[in-house]
């Protein structure tokens, strides 16, 4: 279990550092207060029972790429709502 608190702590330094890795290309995404931010996914998943996993935590992020190409694996459509108002 020390190996996920080690990616888990490497996860939150990285954004309090503005400095993300994709999780998937192995790409840095520039962060905000960047005047070249983008955009990310960001993924947490607490395992519970049920599940091979039992216990774990994984976090991860992903590239707005990466996260097209992961979409175009899915069997069936991904729910998507727009935002009329953005801050």
């Amino acid at each position: 279990m020390a190996h996920i608190i080690r990616f888990t702590n490497r996860c939150t330094e990285q954004k309090e550092q503005n400095r993300i890795t994709c999780g998937c290309c192995g790409r840095e995404i520039p962060a905000y207060p960047s005047r070249n931010a983008r955009d990310y996914l960001e993924i947490t998943k607490k395992w519970g029972y049920f599940s091979k996993k039992d216990g774990e935590t994984h976090h991860f992020y992903l590239c707005e790429d990466c996260y097209d190409k992961w979409l175009e694996n899915f069997a069936g459509p991904v729910e998507i709502s727009e935002d009329t108002e953005l801050l």
